[in-house]
């Protein structure tokens, strides 16, 4: 018994220190939300994993405490407890310290306001209300091309197409020109990962060589070294493959 005890008292002891070690401290709240579980999440090796969870039942506010080793992005899961399936996740870029989420249910994630001191975060917001004018402009695009198709309008579907990789173009060129503005925060080469992955590589390249060097060794930063590396071997093995059926032709 008296065994047990001291095992009891270390555990409690232990736990003690984590929550000591705890570096990102999360207050959110989910307005109109009664009942539901709510998850904060992480990217793992190939998918997402949870890092915590707090179940709601009458408040709709919930907090979560970590560490984290580096500035990332973090999601925050909500199970609303009504049977539906499909996930509904808010992302945002979490670093040490402490950070404010506020939603609805009715709009989860839609009337969203991150309230922090992250300079990642607010890169990221302003990010992204410019990628929803491209994306916008991408579905209208879609659309325009759909209809061509069905009424076999083979110079208008020319013309959506031409339009469809002008506004590509130009939503790569600005996420390169907003990573070099931005080459001392994580953001830089997340926007790189997420938004221009199969940008032209020199783009890619352009990026990396101009991160500053903690950046560099980032998360994001080791992840767009790793990509350059891979489309490179690529681009070579293609080049290769090419000069092989050339000469086969000959």
């Amino acid at each position: 018994m008296k065994y047990l005890f001291t095992l009891i008292i270390v555990s409690l002891l232990l736990c003690s220190c984590q929550n000591n070690n705890d570096n990102l401290f999360i207050n959110g709240n989910i307005k109109g939300l009664k009942k539901g579980k709510v998850y904060l999440q992480k990217i793992g090796d190939s998918s997402l994993v949870n890092v915590d969870s707090i179940v709601i039942s009458g408040s709709s506010e919930f907090s979560f405490s970590t560490f984290i080793d580096e500035p990332q992005i973090m999601f925050i899961e909500l199970d609303r407890y009504n049977g539906e399936s499909y996930e509904e996740l808010i992302n945002f870029f979490a670093e040490p310290g402490e950070l404010s989420i506020i939603t609805s249910l009715k709009n989860y994630g839609i009337d969203l306001e991150v309230v922090t001191e992250s300079e990642n975060q607010k890169k990221l917001e302003e990010y992204n209300e410019i990628i929803k004018r491209f994306n916008s402009e991408r579905l209208e695009l879609i659309q325009a091309n759909f209809e061509a198709s069905q009424s076999k309008d083979e110079e208008r579907i020319d013309s959506v197409n031409n339009k469809f990789n002008s506004a590509l173009k130009r939503k790569y060129l600005y996420t390169v020109n907003f990573a070099l503005n931005n080459k001392d925060l994580e953001i830089s080469p997340y926007v790189i990962l997420t938004e221009a992955y199969d940008a032209n590589i020199k783009y890619l390249d352009t990026v990396y060589n101009s991160l500053k060097r903690p950046v560099k060794k980032s998360l994001y930063g080791q992840q767009l070294k790793e990509l350059i590396e891979v489309r490179k071997k690529n681009d070579d093995q293609s080049l290769e493959t090419e000069v092989i059926e050339t000469s086969k032709k000959e």
